[in-house]
C-alpha cells in the first residue's frame, strides 16, 4: 500500500476519534513529543520499530513514556495501534496531515498558496476573501515561497491545483503552439 494512502487512513482515523479542539491540541502535542523523542533517540526508535521485539514490550515502553500525562490516553492508544501494525515510521507524516483534516472536518477548506515572493498582508486578505467567496465558506491558507515560480501564484486544495503563475501560463501557451 502506498505511503500516502496509509498516512491518510491513520490520520483520518485519529481525527475521527477526537472530540474537540482541546483534545486535538493535547493529542497532537503528545504525539509530536514522541515523534521528537524518536528523532533524537535512535535506540528508542529502533526498539519501537523492531518487529522482533514483542509488541507488548513496545506498548509498555509507550505507556511508560506517556505515564506523566494522564490526559493522553488517546495518544497512547494511537501509538500502540501504529506499533501493532509496524507503522510508527509514518508518525511524522500523520502529524503533518492531521491539522488539515481537522479543519476539513470543521468545514474549513485548506489551500496551499505558493508564490515566488512574499505576499503582502493586504494581498493575503484579498486572496482569502475571494477564496471564501468562491468556496462559500471559511478557508485556511498555508503560504510557502517557491523560487521556481517566475511570477503569480499556484494554489493547491487537496489534489486540485490552480496554477495562475507565469510559468503555468507559458506551459499552456507551449501546449497550444505544439497542437498547432
Amino acid at each position: 500500500m502506498r505511503k500516502e494512502t496509509l498516512v491518510s487512513r491513520y490520520a483520518r482515523g485519529l481525527v475521527g476519534a477526537l472530540r474537540g479542539e482541546s483534545e486535538l491540541a493535547v493529542v497532537l502535542r503528545e504525539l509530536a513529543a514522541v515523534a521528537g523523542l524518536l528523532r533524537t533517540n535512535a535506540e528508542l526508535a529502533a526498539v519501537l520499530k523492531n518487529p522482533f521485539v514483542p509488541r507488548k514490550n513496545r506498548n509498555q515502553i509507550i505507556r511508560d513514556t506517556l505515564a506523566a500525562c494522564p490526559r493522553c490516553a488517546k495518544a497512547g492508544r494511537f501509538l500502540e495501534l501504529l506499533i501493532e501494525h509496524n507503522r510508527l515510521g509514518i508518525l511524522d507524516d500523520i502529524l503533518l496531515v492531521v491539522p488539515a483534516l481537522w479543519r476539513e472536518r470543521q468545514g474549513v477548506g485548506t489551500f496551499e498558496v505558493s508564490s515566488a515572493v512574499s505576499i503582502t498582508p493586504r494581498q493575503r486578505e484579498r486572496l482569502q476573501a475571494e477564496l471564501e467567496r468562491l468556496e462559500e465558506g471559511p478557508v485556511f491558507l498555508e503560504y510557502r515561497l517557491d523560487p521556481g515560480l517566475v511570477g503569480g501564484l499556484s494554489l493547491r486544495k487537496g489534489n486540485i491545483i490552480y496554477d495562475v503563475s507565469l510559468q503555468g501560463r507559458l506551459a499552456k501557451l507551449k501546449e497550444k503552439m505544439i497542437e498547432g
